[in-house]
């Protein structure tokens, strides 16, 4: 069994010019990637895969995975900037971007070794597309609520709810379901 942490990777990031280096960057791609077409995208429902690929590319599908896996190693603090950054160019973009970072996240941490080598290289280069199952009808996004179960049967479970607003729905390769293993609470 993998052992499991919260902790997040310690931050490649060694001098103040490397961290404007890497939000000029990140701003530089919102501006000419997002912000042009966010309207659009809005308006038509396009999820703009190939820009997110290139996305990918500028490692923002790995913000703060693990490097072994193709993430960048980046903490929290810079995160939070790169996503401000890609918010200046299209919020909706930004918002998924971050979603999919998450589930990226929650693989890293709490996946074993073989499902870390599975999924992140190619959820961390964006090839892939990660989607997050937390919302329910009657709980919305208050995990402590969620009815959505899942039982053991054998080496497997089993899961049974419903699930809307799915973040990356109809797009992604991975999808990271909160369910409910024991009672309410």
């Amino acid at each position: 069994m993998a052992t499991m942490t919260t902790e997040m990777p310690q931050a490649s990031i060694t001098t103040a010019e490397e961290r404007a280096a890497i939000l000029e960057a990140v701003r530089d791609f919102a501006q000419t990637e997002l912000a042009p077409h966010a309207l659009e995208w809005d308006q038509h429902k396009i999820f703009p895969r190939d820009t997110l690929r290139r996305g990918g590319e500028l490692g923002l599908g790995g913000i703060y995975v693990r490097e072994d896996v193709g993430g960048t190693g980046l903490g929290r603090a810079e995160a939070v900037a790169i996503f401000e950054e890609l918010a200046e160019g299209d919020p909706a973009i930004a918002a998924y971007i971050s979603i999919h970072n998450m589930v990226a996240w929650m693989i890293d941490t709490y996946g074993d070794e073989t499902q870390r080598h599975e999924w992140l290289p190619r959820l961390t280069s964006m090839a892939d597309f990660g989607g997050y199952c937390l919302t329910e009808p009657g709980a919305g996004s208050d995990a402590a609520a969620i009815t959505t179960s899942a039982i053991r049967d054998g080496d497997e479970y089993v899961l049974t709810g419903v699930k809307q607003f799915i973040s990356g729905g109809g797009e992604a390769a991975v999808y990271v379901v909160m369910a409910r293993t024991g009672e309410p609470g």
